[in-house]
């Protein structure tokens, strides 16, 4: 069939299975030249590994240090002559192209919360690998259902204490407008916590523990976001936030448990990049289309798989413990969070309205990287030609 974007709100609801493995051999190819870590991991499980930083990190375990990866995701393949989700694609696409490479790669499509899914991939781990060196947690999802309680809640993206308003980007019509959004619950702050917050890498961590699952030594990290002061009355000092604070005290708790097999847990903190997940969240897609011009004119844009490559060389595999905040977080979101980068920022934000958004900003950009996720606008790829779905 002939498959053409169409893009509903914040998503695109169809994906193009040429132009997804296009997506993940490009990340090959930039690993393959930036990354060599003879000493990094060589057994990782990554927990959310089929899109955004969980996909980078995957590419860059397997492809710049040989690793063999077991890889967790919850993706929709294609049914009833529609195409699959994006990180189904991709998903696929990683274990074909680290095959044809002699890398071990297997996959599983589940809910990763749930019991059922980590048995799963805890009884692989000790069939295929023994144990893991490396446990990447990738996990984003807007709802979460608890497996000893069979409980589901729901996150919200929603300010705290106070109303917010401000402006942000309607990506359908490319327009900026004011947006107002009411103050969560105390409900929808915990219900927000318990999907987004740590308690399910927590949960991961103490399985794979209890069964012995993993190596001496072993490392895991969880990513964060912390961003300017533009996004944090929807972002820092909202319900994401405060999950993202309690990532911070299950990381604490998990590195206790660690230091017995003389292990470490750790939080990166990453730069805004643009994702799913991120196109949803209010404020967001307008502050990236911002920060994308500028960075690019400085010469330092990342996206996820450049992020992730330095993140590997720069911090995990170094033996160095520079680039920590007073928090003990690694922050790969350095660069993003220059004076020079964030003064900009603030000095354009007054004069970004929709008459000046492809001016002050590289919109464009955003919408070429947004359709990338899906499979679209890659310049090698006739979309004109059918292509199989599955």
């Amino acid at each position: 069939m002939i498959i053409k974007p169409k893009v509903r709100g914040f998503v695109c609801i169809t994906a193009h299975p040429k132009g997804c493995e296009q997506n993940v051999l490009d990340q090959i190819e930039t690993t393959k030249r930036r990354v060599n870590l003879p000493n990094g991991p060589k057994k990782v499980l990554i927990i959310g590994s089929s899109t955004g930083y969980g996909l980078a990190s995957r590419i860059t375990a397997a492809f710049g240090s040989g690793a063999a990866t077991l890889g967790v995701y919850y993706e929709r393949p294609p049914a009833n002559n529609k195409p699959a989700s994006p990180g189904w694609y991709n998903a696929r696409a990683f274990d074909r192209n680290a095959s044809k490479s002699g890398l071990y790669a297997k996959s599983i499509n589940g809910d990763a919360f749930s019991d059922a899914v980590r048995q799963q991939a805890i009884e692989l781990i000790l069939q295929d690998l023994e144990s893991v060196d490396l446990v990447i947690y990738s996990l984003a999802s807007p709802r979460r259902t608890v497996p000893r309680t069979g409980e589901t809640f729901k996150s919200v993206l929603k300010p705290i204490g106070d109303s917010f308003s401000g402006k942000t980007l309607n990506t359908d019509k490319n327009e900026i407008y004011q947006v107002s959004i009411n103050p969560a619950t105390e409900n929808e702050i915990n219900a927000t916590k318990k999907v987004m917050g740590g308690e399910d890498w927590e949960l991961w961590i103490e399985a794979l523990s209890e069964r012995g699952c993993l190596s001496k030594g072993c490392k895991t990290i969880a990513y964060s976001y912390i961003g300017p002061e533009v996004t944090w009355p929807i972002y820092k000092n909202g319900t994401i936030g405060k999950a993202k604070e309690h990532l911070d005290v299950s990381q604490k708790r998990i590195q206790n448990h660690l230091s017995l097999i003389g292990g470490s847990a750790w939080v990166a903190v990453n730069k805004a990049v643009i994702t799913q997940a991120s196109s949803a969240i209010p404020v967001v897609p307008l502050y990236l289309s911002a920060l994308i011009k500028i960075m690019k004119e400085k010469g330092i844009e990342e996206g996820c798989i450049e992020q992730i490559n330095r993140l590997f060389v720069t911090h995990l595999y170094t033996g160095s413990q520079s680039g920590l905040d007073p928090e003990g977080r690694i922050r790969v979101d350095d660069w993003e969070m220059r004076e020079d980068v964030q003064s900009k920022i603030k000095e354009l934000w007054p004069s970004l309205n929709t008459d000046t958004l492809y001016s002050l900003t590289d919109y464009h950009s955003y919408q070429t990287e947004f359709l990338k996720l899906f499979g679209f606008n890659h310049k090698m790829i006739d979309y004109s030609k059918e292509v199989e779905i599955d």
